[in-house]
């Protein structure tokens, strides 16, 4: 046998209970009134809910965008779990930068290729380093606010608001019995119980509306950290258009006929190659080569002779078509003037091989 006094108190949790569950279960179905909240409680508590499922989004979007490999965000997430450092590891632009320097140092930096990827890898490396920069601000100063809100303020607004929930039902089964009480000493007991769990459910209410109102204050404090990612970002693509900008200058400095393949290109010719150093713009001047005015005296009176001379290749080319004649570095061609053909190009020949060549590759031979 128990003690009376501990079976009534089991009674009475298990009489509550029961009608908790009893009043859960009427309103469902319609058969027991409900409690409703103010029209202001509502709104603020759509308004909770609306912000949470945007923060979410935009963070789940924002961590794509700085770290688009999914394996190596799962990697970090549970290192974050563990309260581990993850493992430094080199970005994609660092990975392509490194190579570009060990091709270029293969190839030969006394080379005009070999120079250039070196050039490259090293542009590529310091926009590595500039986007690492931009990641670990950014996850400082947007990132972390956003993912404090989902893990911090908003699980103690679910909190409150299941606990809202809670005395709303406790609420709606003290009215039901109330209802239900025929005899006064049963009715004293019922309104009773009705005035405490009003004032539970007043009391709760209001903690709720408290902490929903606060949702305001994190909207504003959202608002400095997006004006803190939007400047990482124009940090990041400003040195990023600076680091490309001086690369293109250092590149503008070895010759190339970029723009005469490009025309190629773009005329769909299937087997293109794209020549040594490419850089936009037009070719340069024979007078600006590496025997200045002398050179170009040399092609002139090559052009007025339609004689032929033997020249000297001074950088690789890859032909553009089938009318070109492509070269290799020291090699020594004849060259000639064909009449109509355009200033910038002399006929090459090699053997029996034939074909248009650029002069700002070639150093006649006396």
């Amino acid at each position: 046998m128990y003690p009376r006094s501990l079976t009534l108190r089991h009674q009475v949790k298990t009489t509550g209970q029961l009608d908790f569950h009893t009043a859960f279960t009427e309103e469902k179905l319609g058969q027991a009134e409900k409690t409703e909240l103010d029209a202001h409680l509502e709104n603020l508590l759509g308004r909770a809910e609306c912000t949470r499922q945007w923060t979410e989004r935009i963070l789940k979007q924002t961590e794509v965008l700085l770290q688009p490999n999914p394996n190596v965000r799962l990697e970090e997430f549970l290192y974050e779990k563990l309260e581990k450092k993850a493992p430094t590891r080199m970005n994609n632009h660092e990975l392509l930068g490194q190579s570009m320097i060990e091709s270029g140092n293969e190839f030969s930096p006394g080379t005009a290729y070999g120079n250039a990827l070196i050039k490259c890898g090293e542009t590529e490396k310091q926009i590595g380093g500039a986007e690492r920069e931009f990641i670990q601000s950014s996850a400082i100063n947007f990132l972390t606010p956003f993912r404090n809100f989902l893990e911090g303020d908003f699980k103690t607004i679910l909190k409150e608001r299941k606990l809202l929930q809670v005395k709303r039902l406790d609420l709606d089964a003290a009215k039901t019995k109330l209802k239900k009480a025929r005899m006064t000493d049963a009715r004293a007991l019922a309104e009773q119980e009705l005035r405490m769990t009003q004032s539970e459910f007043d009391r709760q209410a209001e903690i709720t509306r408290l902490l929903l109102e606060g949702v305001s204050s994190t909207h504003a404090h959202h608002l400095r950290c997006l004006n803190d990612f939007v400047e990482a970002q124009s940090t990041y693509y400003a040195q990023c258009y600076q680091y490309m900008t001086d690369l293109q200058k250092q590149l503008g400095s070895f010759p190339s006929s970029f723009s005469n393949n490009n025309q190629s290109v773009m005329s769909g010719a299937a087997s293109i190659s794209v020549p040594t150093l490419p850089v936009s713009g037009p070719l340069p001047s024979p007078s600006s080569g590496r025997a200045g005015s002398a050179l170009a005296g040399g092609f002139n009176e090559l052009r007025i002779s339609s004689g032929s001379r033997k020249a000297r290749v001074l950088y690789d080319y890859d032909a553009a078509g089938s009318s070109e004649l492509s070269l290799l570095a020291d090699e020594v061609i004849t060259v000639s003037s064909v009449p109509g053909m355009d200033s910038d190009w002399l006929m090459g020949e090699r053997g029996n091989q034939q074909g248009k060549v650029p002069i700002t590759y070639l150093e006649l031979l006396n």
